[in-house]
């Protein structure tokens, strides 16, 4: 994390949320990391040089977005080839615990111990979604797990967030979201929803930024908003 990822501090919370909705990659899960390192590796092997910062265009996006990026750039056989590659790498990182983003299991302990309902809203597909959760002893926590697999439309697209809140059975108007990435909060925005993100590797630029929602450097960081809008409620 950069030093500067804050201009000051974040403004307090302007109302109680009633539930709170959760990305997972790079925001619970350092999985972003993971599946980047996946890539890179993947491609090395397969003789596409690649920059590293090519891999950040995938950060936050669905799987069809990033292999459409991949067949623009390298034509549909070998996009293919690479993620099929790429994909039994990651496949191992998964199987062995997918490691937390720090602040993530006292925050989610904390919401529990208040009784806030808390559910998952991921670009990530069900079955690996899941997967990734319970390898990584989160999947527990939340009352739902909402996926790309269960709405028509990937982030920046509301559904997956809507979704989240029905489940829930909380206005949309009532939820914060936990976010890392620009993609992510514009989605919580379009939904009506108050999201505060958690930088990991796309750091907001000006036009990000100009969104106008809270940009905190942690978890913990995150946990002390809600405390502190919870303590004076």
């Amino acid at each position: 994390m950069t030093a500067n990822v804050l201009d000051a501090s974040p403004a307090p919370l302007a109302f109680s949320p009633v539930a709170v909705i959760f990305d997972m990659d790079g925001l619970m899960l350092d999985s972003e990391r993971a599946i980047t390192d996946c890539h890179a590796r993947a491609a090395a092997d397969l003789g596409h040089a690649l920059p590293p910062d090519y891999w950040l265009q995938m950060v936050g996006t669905g799987d069809a977005v990033c292999r459409a990026r991949l067949v623009e750039r390298l034509g549909e056989e070998a996009a293919d080839a690479l993620l099929a590659r790429s994909g039994l790498l990651y496949e191992a990182k998964v199987d062995a615990g997918i490691p937390h983003r720090p602040g993530i299991v006292p925050l989610l302990r904390w919401l529990a111990g208040r009784g806030i309902p808390r559910a998952v809203a991921t670009s990530t597909r069900r079955p690996l979604a899941l997967r990734k959760l319970e390898k990584a002893g989160l999947l527990g926590w939340f009352d739902a797990v909402c996926t790309s697999s269960d709405v028509a439309h990937p982030k920046p697209a509301p559904d997956v967030y809507l979704l989240a809140a029905r489940r829930l059975g909380v206005d949309p108007a009532h939820c914060l979201v936990l976010e890392d990435s620009p993609t992510g909060v514009r989605a919580a925005l379009a939904a009506g929803m108050t999201p505060v993100q958690v930088p990991d590797m796309l750091q907001p630029d000006a036009q990000v930024r100009a969104l106008g929602h809270r940009i905190v450097a942690s978890l913990d960081e995150a946990r002390r908003l809600l405390e502190a809008r919870l303590a004076s409620a």
